[in-house]
């Protein structure tokens, strides 16, 4: 039995031997040790804050991300505004123009058809007034063939222009 009980001198002994190990360890030991504790619980917390700062960082850039996205958006929908408002006026002009140029085409269809028709109207003035003379000359010929209807014929003109 006495494996289970020890005996007075090895209990006594063993006693002097975990005092110094517990005084050398309460010495040098714990401090070491509680100081690598404090600095690996400094480090952790800074690792934590780390990660917090990094987290926070990572917001605001989401966040700035985000509202570069939405500025770009805003920008986009502005330029396609601008885009069909610049086609919608470049259309409306180039109707304008064409309107212009066919109204000038016009005109000058008109001016010309009007000078045509008034080319015309003197050439067939003209004709007419030939064609009138000519008739006023053979019945006149016709009228003065002999001495006595040329005398009433003068007779009468010099009449008309007393009158006048």
């Amino acid at each position: 039995m006495e494996l289970f009980t020890p005996d007075f001198g090895l209990v006594f002994w063993m006693f002097i031997a975990f005092i110094i190990l517990f005084v050398i360890l309460w010495k040098w030991g714990w401090p070491v040790i509680i100081k690598n504790m404090e600095e690996r619980a400094d480090t952790i917390d800074k690792g934590v804050e780390y990660a917090r700062e990094a987290k926070h960082q990572l917001d605001n850039a989401r966040e700035e991300a985000r509202k570069y996205m939405e500025e770009a958006s805003a920008k986009q929908a502005e330029m396609l505004r601008d885009a069909a408002k610049m086609k919608s006026q470049i259309i409306e002009e180039a109707k304008q123009q064409a309107t212009v140029e066919a109204q000038k085409v016009m005109d000058a269809a008109k001016v010309s058809i009007e000078q045509s028709r008034k080319e015309a109207e003197l050439q067939f003035r003209n004709e007419v007034s030939k064609f009138s003379i000519e008739i006023a000359e053979k019945m006149v010929r016709k009228q003065l063939d002999n001495d006595a209807s040329q005398k009433a014929l003068v007779d009468k003109m010099l009449d008309e222009i007393e009158k006048n």
